[in-house]
């Protein structure tokens, strides 16, 4: 039951945040502030559940070290995404034309804050963490990446490549970077600091959501292998192989760490271990 209610806590307050924050898409300061609301909204919910659904602390949203853990999955996320338009402007045809829009990006801070620390308290804190408990690392990793790209496919400019690619490069990556860490707050940071650069930095389409008013004026084209398409620079292979040799990264770390569940010992990883870092 304690899936179950971890769930349905995690998944009201992203409905409900949602689209309040979409709602508001045409004021960026009021965008900005109820996305960062449903943010805290969301992280204190899944901390609360979790206390007593589980009868532990919360450990993997703890206070202590969330700023630091956010800032360093902030500049990954920023960096790794910038290597991708690098790839693009050098490979096809990425075009500056001036600065676009700043108060488009302030919106952009709080949609994005909202969408990444929901789906990664729903993906990351529920799904992964609890199959992981019966399945072992590996496994949990690949049927939450499976099933975090498959959502994807419900976006408007949706491809059954793009999610694949999503599964590769965010889900896999996002659940090796949290259990490289065993909290939340650098898949939070890499989350949003990826999806920002794309939409609030580049001005690129997100996930196949159409493109964004960021902070440049900006124009995409080429070969579809490169560029990503409709669906946006994620659909790209060079974000794909970022995306994978970064999840090779995490999962070394986790391994040198002691962080990985083993699929012989999953059934004897009670709910209540946290482990070692």
């Amino acid at each position: 039951m304690r899936f179950v209610w971890q769930l349905l806590a995690v998944v009201v307050v992203a409905m409900i945040g949602g689209q309040v924050v979409a709602a508001v898409g045409d004021n960026p300061w009021l965008q900005l502030v109820l996305g960062l609301l449903t943010s805290v909204l969301a992280v204190l919910v899944y901390g609360w559940v979790v206390r007593k659904t589980e009868n532990r602390p919360s450990t993997e949203v703890a206070r202590k070290g969330a700023e630091a853990a956010i800032g360093r999955g902030m500049l990954i996320g920023v960096a790794m995404f910038g290597a991708v338009i690098t790839n693009i402007y050098v490979n096809a045809h990425y075009e500056i034309n001036g600065l676009g829009s700043v108060t488009g990006a302030i919106g952009l801070v709080g949609f994005m804050a909202a969408a990444a620390v929901t789906e990664e308290l729903l993906f990351r804190g529920v799904l992964f963490r609890i199959i992981e408990e019966r399945t072992g690392t590996w496994i949990a990793l690949t049927l939450t990446a499976l099933l975090f790209g498959a959502v994807h496919l419900l976006n408007p400019d949706a491809s059954l490549w793009g999610a694949l690619a999503i599964a590769i490069e965010a889900g896999g990556m996002l659940a090796a970077a949290y259990a490289a860490t065993r909290n939340l707050w650098l898949p939070i940071g890499l989350h949003f600091g990826w999806n920002f650069a794309a939409a609030g930095i580049f001005s690129t389409a997100v996930s196949g959501n159409g493109t964004s008013e960021g902070l440049l004026d900006t124009m995409t084209s080429g070969p579809t292998w490169v560029t990503g398409g409709d669906f946006g620079p994620e659909g790209s292979v060079y974000a794909v192989l970022f995306g994978a040799l970064a999840t090779i990264g995490f999962m070394w770390l986790a391994r040198k760490r002691g962080n990985l569940v083993p699929r012989r010992r999953a059934d004897r990883v009670a709910a209540t271990t946290t482990l070692p870092r």
